[in-house]
């Protein structure tokens, strides 16, 4: 695997290069189709895009599920993963092995047309929601994601604490992501929590558990928007100058196994976006007999590394150190 800046940082720090342990977490991107189009998607995903993992598709990480024992978590991304056709399948169908299942939800989706009954559909399979919110206020929101944007999604919101998200006594679990508006790192994650609960509470009346900070990936999008302002090189030397090596350990690519829209294996949602194959080598769903097989891989790399091991680090579930 040849050398970039983000292997080059790590030994630097004495760290060694990147090996999958035993996977635990399957994430799974149904597609690129998405009712918003927002400034940093690092998936470049929007109304237009067709990609959308097919059914058959769907049946046969099913398989894969009960033929991969490590495998406790499902995680399902896009796009709006809600808007393919085999969402709901997907996920009573992962339910149904006991797995625990994510969806990454942006909220204004489940006041889509032909979405009315997602929410309780979400809620009867205490599905664990991970919904992006980039500010608590409309202005910022709305700037990256469109007119209108803060106010659908404070109405879900709404609708999802009604259904008993965010309730102790549900045990229904409803996150919140925030990425920056430009090219800098987030704040430190608990005290940008404090100040979401409080916020939005107060001018609301919604409650979540959990904020989760993610650092704006120098890929796709982000990038395009980075090089037209001619910043990406002085971005990625930011990330580079806020190496912490203390956020390795929780790198998700560790125990991590993406699966792109039409079955490829990947190291991570990011790489996938680059079209860099896990381990370098390109294999599908329909070549694995189980996922435990990953383990042991060499993880493949690249410069925009960087982003998740910047300042407290950065993953699907937030600050890593």
């Amino acid at each position: 695997m040849s050398a970039n800046r983000f292997e080059s940082m790590l030994a630097t720090h004495g760290q060694q290069s990147l090996y999958r342990s035993t996977p635990t977490v399957l994430q799974v991107n149904v597609g690129k189709r998405c009712n918003q189009a927002c400034r940093h998607c690092h998936v470049n995903a929007g109304p237009t895009r067709t990609e959308v993992m097919t059914p058959e598709t769907v049946d046969r990480i099913l398989e894969l599920l009960s033929c991969s024992p490590s495998i406790e978590v499902v995680d399902i991304t896009g796009g709006a993963p809600e808007l393919n056709p085999s969402f709901q399948h997907l996920v009573s169908g992962a339910r149904s092995t006991g797995r625990n299942v994510i969806d990454r939800c942006n909220l204004t989706v489940l006041s889509e047309p032909g979405q009315e009954n997602t929410a309780e559909f979400l809620a009867t399979q205490r599905v664990e929601v991970i919904a992006s919110l980039p500010c608590y206020g409309p202005d910022n929101v709305d700037a990256q994601r469109g007119s209108g944007v803060f106010e659908r999604s404070i109405e879900a919101l709404r609708l999802l604490n009604r259904l008993g998200y965010a309730d102790p006594e549900s045990g229904l679990k409803i996150h919140l992501v925030y990425n920056p508006m430009g090219a800098f790192l987030p704040p430190d994650q608990e005290g940008l929590q404090r100040a979401y609960k409080a916020r939005l509470q107060e001018d609301f009346g919604v409650s979540f558990n959990h904020l989760y900070t993610l650092t704006n990936m120098p890929i796709e999008r982000f990038a395009s928007d980075l090089r037209r302002q001619d910043m990406l090189e002085s971005y990625i030397d930011l990330l580079c100058s806020n190496f912490n090596p203390a956020a390795v350990p929780g790198l998700m690519c560790l125990n991590t196994v993406s699966v792109g829209w039409e079955g490829d294996l990947y190291d991570c949602d990011f790489n996938q976006m680059l079209e860099i194959p896990a381990g370098g080598t390109r294999r599908t769903v329909w070549e694995m007999d189980s996922l435990d097989a990953l383990a042991g891989d060499a993880v493949a790399t690249g410069v925009h590394c960087l982003g998740c091991t910047a300042g407290a680090g950065s993953s699907c579930r937030g600050a890593l150190a």
